[in-house]
């Protein structure tokens, strides 16, 4: 099983600051979260180099006794050079389609995949919203570039089968407030 886990809940917005830490609240889930990835048998970690995932693979790291390490195969979507106002860019990439929209931030999300391709089972993966949906429409051959709204803090499971990613259960979702 590899378990992809959003971050906790970000103190500022995109909008307000390019790389946040975590609200009070956002460490209080990452602390609930580290338990429950013990509890369904992870064992390791790697995160996104943001501050929010890191922040968040803290207290899996403590309780597990392991350090995760930062790969940017698993951050956050990059935004386009000739892009200046990222989150009016993020709100109209978010409600399009791989195709329309994606087609230049393919090569990141098939980095992305291969990544995941050689992490070994138990392995948690510290990411974000639109980097867990880009991973999931990848497995199910989705054309649109968000399938599922993930909480701050859910877990989304995936097995191996013959080789290839499955989803065995996506994360709990909630109307999140993703900008």
């Amino acid at each position: 099983m590899i378990f992809l886990v959003r971050h906790g809940e970000a103190a500022a917005a995109w909008g307000n600051h390019p790389n946040p830490g975590l609200s009070d609240l956002g460490h209080k889930q990452a602390e609930a979260v580290a338990d429950q990835l013990k509890a369904l048998g992870a064992t390791q970690a790697i995160t996104s180099p943001m501050q929010r995932c890191r922040e968040t693979a803290l207290p899996f790291e403590r309780i597990m006794g392991v350090t995760a390490p930062v790969v940017r195969e698993v951050s956050e979507i990059a935004t386009p050079h000739n892009v200046t106002d990222r989150v009016a860019w993020l709100k109209r990439y978010m409600a399009g389609t791989w195709a329309a929209e994606g087609s230049e931030h393919l090569p990141w999300r098939q980095h992305m995949m291969a990544r995941l391709q050689k992490i070994e089972d138990g392995t948690v993966v510290f990411s974000h919203f639109v980097a867990i949906n880009a991973i999931v429409s990848a497995i199910e051959n989705a054309e649109e570039t968000i399938v599922f709204r993930p909480g701050h803090c859910s877990i989304t499971q995936l097995v191996r089968e013959d080789g290839l990613l499955k989803v065995k259960e996506l994360g709990s979702e909630y109307a999140t407030r993703v900008l």
